[in-house]
């Protein structure tokens, strides 16, 4: 395990051997990666690659996924995407990053707005907090997911928008005509990537907007389970509306079966039915002795 931390990148690093690995496999498959590092937390990693329009985008979270758990197989490891594999250190997101365009034009670019976001753009994504609660289990589909949601961690756990706070569900990043967007940090990284870019684009897009004072910074929080999460999905009539009503029910029946198979107390450490039913190679493993 490398224990290095944000900065560590000495030659011969198995880790930075890793990153390294599957950012020149990733551009021989034709998305290029724009930068990668070692994470906080040991043997914690990222790497961002290029804007694609959205169905592509969850196409190459796929491929990505698939890239880094092939090269850690290939390397002796294994790569998790469990939102919680280790107890006691920040856990693993999905940050995505949007932005809509129209003839070539970024329309969440005002170089007037603040923060240099747009009208519209603050638009969308009041749409995104107003339904944070309906939409979370679609962000957050696991039990172990909700463990990841510590505000000790760095996790953004609050309902809010910031250009600074980590812990705001949104963040709005430094941009540019071309790079203007805003982050939706609360996403899971065992998250199914279409039902994550359905949510966040037709939420954005048509949802409705709270009259809640100060919307923004308001003193609202994301479920710490996943039966809350379950709880506000199954409620919301936004998630009825954005998926229909017969597959909203699968959808739900389907994610507190799999919480069911997990122990409803969840205490401090991760248990092992969290990992025998969220851990994507260990489900690999199950699949293959049918």
């Amino acid at each position: 395990m490398n224990t290095g931390g944000y900065y560590h990148s000495l030659p011969g690093d198995p880790l930075r051997n890793f990153i390294d690995t599957t950012a020149e496999v990733q551009r021989s498959m034709g998305f290029q990666n724009e930068k990668d590092h070692p994470e906080v937390a040991p043997s914690q990693f990222e790497i961002n690659y290029n804007y694609a329009e959205v169905v592509v985008a969850a196409d190459h979270i796929q491929l990505y996924k698939l890239i880094c758990r092939q090269v850690a197989r290939n390397m002796g490891m294994t790569a998790s995407f469990l939102p919680k594999p280790v107890v006691g250190v920040n856990g693993s997101g999905m940050h995505t990053n949007v932005s809509i365009s129209k003839n070539g034009k970024n329309l969440f670019w005002d170089p007037k707005g603040e923060e240099k976001l747009s009208k519209f753009g603050y638009e969308f994504l009041d749409r995104i907090l107003t339904h944070g609660n309906d939409i979370c289990l679609l962000l957050n589909p696991s039990v172990n997911a909700y463990r990841r949601l510590d505000p000790h961690f760095e996790a953004p756990n609050q309902i809010k928008a910031s250009a600074v706070d980590r812990g705001s569900m949104i963040r709005i990043p430094i941009g540019n005509e071309r790079s203007m967007r805003v982050e939706v940090r609360s996403v899971a990284p065992d998250a199914n990537p279409y039902l994550v870019m359905l949510s966040i684009f037709k939420t954005g897009l048509d949802g409705s907007t709270s009259k809640i004072k100060n919307l923004r910074q308001a003193e609202r929080y994301l479920p710490d389970n996943i039966y809350k999460a379950l709880a506000d999905f199954r409620k919301a009539d936004w998630t009825s509306e954005l998926m229909g009503e017969d597959v909203k029910g699968r959808y739900a029946d389907l994610k507190e079966a799999s919480a069911d198979r997990c122990a409803r107390l969840l205490g401090t450490f991760v248990k092992a039915p969290e990992v025998q039913y969220h851990h994507d190679v260990y489900n690999q493993y199950l699949w293959n002795k049918f």
